[in-house]
């Protein structure tokens, strides 16, 4: 089974980065990998994968139960033009009250079930029949003696009356089907009628002259060793299937379809099967109610974070195999242990380059390139106080590779992504964010890293009023933006209205106000979360 490797919501480059290139490294040691992304990658992760040549991963919009991961009957229905009986029989012996009719190619034309049959059996039209010629062969174990027509329609007749009676009294037409057993006369008689179809019991044999006479008048004959009330029991179900399928629309799922909207439905309605249908109209086969109890969980390798908000929707109903992070643990639990490698360093890349080293495995200079980014990107060119030695140390070796002055291409990179020109409020915010809870209270840090911190200042009252209208929507105790520039290294600050108190004790800055600005103040894990966190935990 594929397992995604997946960065946080509202990714950032070393999230993107270090999901391709941990995709790489498992699928080098033999797994079966794909990075993906939760969120429109920024200009400057756009920046990175061009200048290296790596395709952007595809987004993952979540990680829920599909109907596809439960392993409902495929392939599980039947032609429209089966008899009841062929559909009857086909249920007994999967073990199913219910069954997809579909025309050709799949196409999904109903559903039918034994209340339907059984219906039909006991309240249908006994003397009317629809069917086809093969049916009848099948349904009564019959032998083709003359065949004209595939599809046999007509009134039923069984001739167990008196022979003079039944020849005076009964009107014989083209769409009549008589059952006979050994009765010339009547035999005769039919064939002169040119009737639509003689069933001959009992093995009934037909003289050579009835034999040319039928042939003339196309007359089709089928006989059977079964007797005349076995016959006429059984010869109804020769109908089509088409024929009893329910004339409402029925409720069906599409392989797409999520599980959770399944059980919703079906604890509504308490029906026992539901046909799955895609959206083109062709039947995929049928889930029965008992089928969800198991299914295939999809899997997942957590990069860059480790805390449920921040994750893929539906992670819940995923299976985590893996984390590899730099942050503080989250609120995240398994069922199962996992491998989960965490440590003090200033980006994900650098814990991967690690297992990299561990694993044996070469690291090309595409993928060098991309963890160099996701790096600098994360520790503002090794000048970030998250960054370590070691982090400087792996940085020099993926640059040697990559074959790139890392400083220049640094710079370059943060310049590419930090212009806010053309930006709305809500995209500058949302750019790079994160939500955080603690003693129940939630927060959110938005960040960006740019030059045009000008963009942003003139018009504060705007960004204010996006802030306090978010915060209010989500209920949350704050929601701060820092305008972090890459040159002065440190950032303006403008938050929600209702923070102001808060902020100000965060950073012992009693004249705190709305876009000040904090020198060195450029890390969110080191300098803005432990600050605003600590202080709303200190809240009474």
């Amino acid at each position: 089974m594929k397992t995604y490797v997946i960065g946080h919501k509202n990714p950032d480059t070393d999230s993107v980065t270090a999901a391709i290139s941990l995709s790489y490294l498992k699928n080098a040691l033999g797994q079966e990998t794909e990075p993906r992304v939760l969120g429109e990658i920024n200009k400057e992760t756009k920046y990175v994968l061009d200048y290296f040549k790596i395709k952007a991963p595809k987004f993952l919009s979540d990680v829920k139960v599909q109907i596809k991961n439960v392993p409902f009957r495929k392939d599980i229905m039947m032609h429209e033009d089966a008899s009841i009986y062929e559909a009857y029989t086909y249920m007994v012996d999967n073990n199913i009250t219910g069954l997809p009719v579909v025309k050709d190619n799949s196409k999904f034309f109903g559903y039918v079930s034994l209340k339907e049959i059984a219906t039909d059996f006991i309240r249908g039209d006994f003397d009317y029949l629809n069917a086809s010629y093969n049916n009848l062969l099948k349904v009564l174990d019959a032998k083709e003696i003359l065949r004209f027509d595939d599809d046999i329609k007509g009134q039923i007749i069984a001739a167990t009356f008196n022979t003079e009676m039944f020849i005076s009294d009964t009107e014989l037409t083209r769409d009549t089907i008589v059952i006979v057993g050994s009765r010339k006369s009547v035999v005769d008689y039919c064939i002169n009628k040119k009737v639509r179809m003689i069933i001959l019991v009992g093995n009934q044999q037909i003289t050579d002259e009835e034999f040319a006479e039928a042939k003339k008048n196309k007359v089709n004959i089928i006989m059977t060793n079964k007797v005349s009330f076995e016959v006429s029991k059984l010869v109804g179900l020769s109908n089509y299937i088409k024929g009893i399928v329910r004339n409402e629309t029925p409720i069906t799922f599409d392989i797409n379809d999520y599980l959770t909207d399944f059980y919703e439905v079906s604890n509504k309605l308490k029906h026992t099967n539901y046909p799955i249908v895609d959206k083109n109209g062709k039947c995929n086969g049928l889930l029965r109610l008992i089928d969800v109890n198991s299914y295939d969980r999809k899997q997942v390798i957590l990069v860059d974070h480790n805390d449920v908000k921040q994750s893929v929707d539906g992670l819940s109903e995923a299976t985590i195999v893996e984390i590899v992070d730099h942050h503080a643990l989250g609120n995240l639990t398994t069922n199962v242990p996992i491998s989960f490698r965490n440590m003090i360093l200033g980006s994900s890349n650098s814990i991967i380059y690690t297992l990299f080293k561990e694993s044996g495995i070469e690291i090309p200079k595409n993928i060098a390139g991309v963890m160099l980014s996701g790096i600098l990107s994360d520790t503002l060119i090794l000048k970030s106080p998250t960054t370590t030695e070691r982090d400087r140390e792996i940085a020099i070796e993926l640059a040697k590779i990559a074959e790139v002055d890392y400083e220049k291409y640094g710079l370059d990179m943060l310049k590419a992504g930090s212009s806010l020109k053309g930006l709305t409020v809500d995209e500058v915010v949302f750019y790079d964010y994160k939500e955080f809870e603690t003693n129940d209270m939630g927060f959110g840090i938005g960040q960006v890293l740019t030059l045009d911190y000008e963009e942003v200042l003139n018009k504060k009252d705007e960004y204010i009023e996006f802030l306090d209208k978010t915060c209010k929507l989500k209920g949350f105790t704050l929601i701060a933006l820092f305008v972090t520039d890459i040159v002065k290294n440190g950032s303006y600050v403008l938050y929600s209205s209702n923070a102001q108190k808060i902020m100000a004790m965060a950073y012992d800055k009693k004249d705190m106000t709305e876009g000040y600005y904090l020198q060195g103040v450029i890390s969110r894990k080191k300098q803005m979360v432990p600050n605003i966190m600590g202080e709303l935990e200190n809240m009474d």
